[in-house]
């Protein structure tokens, strides 16, 4: 049976947080802005830009408010539109002539997305740019994320490149552009976003509706807006603080409270997220903040209650962080193989908690907060 369109997830999209074509404005990237506007109303737009930086960062926000500008002929250097104008409204439902999306399609035959941009994807910049042509003005596409493609849409990417057509503007977004091809990245002018302070985050937070913890969402997601947004639809830091606060219980781990940590891994994942993803990427932070603070020597902020006391006992120096920075790469690794032979989730967590039990604490007893 073919999937509904309304069923079909995109695959470019945080679950449970809006698609970055719906964001009202782009919070944190002044300089990226700048440095675009001025070329384009300079006449020195370049025909293709890569936007990179961590992971949720905003890039493709920034891209989708880009692609806004170009189509609409706006000039203000921020990047504003009129949100009520044909353009604007068509792009927000993907129905604007002169804009094209490549992301990761939908197999409807595995019932799943594709895990990769293929090169049927690329070919179609093609026939976009030869029929949106007769439309006038400029015509845009957003490929997100260039991480995604492979070898041939990759090649095919290149080729498209190399001759690019008239009018057209082409938006990358990559997050790992050191991935790419070399003559992929020579051919587009870069954009790097950096990760948002808290007041930023809080920003868009609230541009959103999301009543969280600004601060501690930012701490517990390194700026990543789309992190923070993933964690916030998911409850994401009431499950760090039970494990922050399973931590507290040493050097005798409460095994009920463990018990019950585990046990929340298991479920169906939905189209808001993952309970088995949300819990191994709870305890990834946890034990990657935990090297932080051994390597640093300072605390860092905190995003739960008592965790920088934690902190300050389970890793005081170099050699603790080293202990929690393997067990990190260990325990991703046993997550990603667990997860591969369909484990099952609450005991691979149970283990994986009772193992980091183990490591030895600098104290025999955690001080009090």
């Amino acid at each position: 049976m073919k999937t509904e369109i309304a069923d079909i997830p995109e695959a470019d999209r945080v679950p449970g947080a809006p698609h970055p074509r719906h964001a009202p404005r782009v919070l944190g990237h002044d300089a990226a802005i700048a440095s675009f506007t001025e070329a384009a109303l300079s006449d020195r737009l370049h025909h293709a830009w890569m936007l990179t930086g961590p992971r949720g960062v905003g890039k493709a926000t920034l891209a989708w408010a880009m692609a806004r500008w170009l189509i609409s002929g706006a000039t203000d250097p921020g990047l504003r539109t009129d949100p009520d104008s044909p353009e604007i409204r068509r792009i927000a439902s993907l129905a604007e002539p002169r804009l094209q999306l490549i992301r990761r399609p939908w197999d409807d035959k595995a019932g799943r997305l594709s895990a990769q941009i293929t090169v049927d994807e690329i070919r179609k910049l093609l026939s976009f740019f030869h029929l949106s042509s007769a439309e006038g003005g400029r015509r845009v596409a957003i490929i997100d994320a260039a991480d995604d493609m492979n070898v041939q849409a990759a090649n095919a990417l290149l080729k498209v490149l190399e001759e690019p057509p008239a009018d057209a503007v082409i938006l990358i977004i990559a997050h790992q552009p050191a991935g790419l091809l070399p003559t992929i990245r020579s051919r587009c002018r870069t954009l790097r976003l950096q990760s948002l302070n808290p007041g930023q985050m809080g920003n868009i937070l609230a541009d959103m509706g999301i009543d969280e913890d600004a601060e501690a969402l930012s701490a517990l997601s390194d700026g990543s807006v789309g992190e923070a947004l993933r964690l916030a639809g998911q409850d994401g830091l009431d499950r760090y603080q039970a494990l922050v606060d399973l931590f507290a219980s040493l050097p005798r781990m409460d095994r009920l409270a463990a018990a019950k940590f585990a046990d929340g891994a298991a479920g169906r994942a939905t189209a808001t997220g993952d309970p088995f993803d949300l819990t191994i990427t709870v305890i990834d932070r946890f034990l990657t903040r935990l090297a932080r603070a051994g390597l640093m020597g300072a605390p860092l902020p905190q995003a739960a209650r008592g965790e920088g006391a934690l902190m300050a006992w389970l890793s005081p120096d170099d050699m603790a962080a080293r202990a929690w920075a393997d067990a990190q790469a260990r325990l991703s690794a046993r997550a990603r193989a667990g997860r591969a032979v369909n484990l099952d989730p609450a005991a691979l967590v149970m283990d994986m908690v009772l193992e980091l039990a183990q490591l030895p604490p600098a104290q025999s007893a955690p001080p009090h907060p």
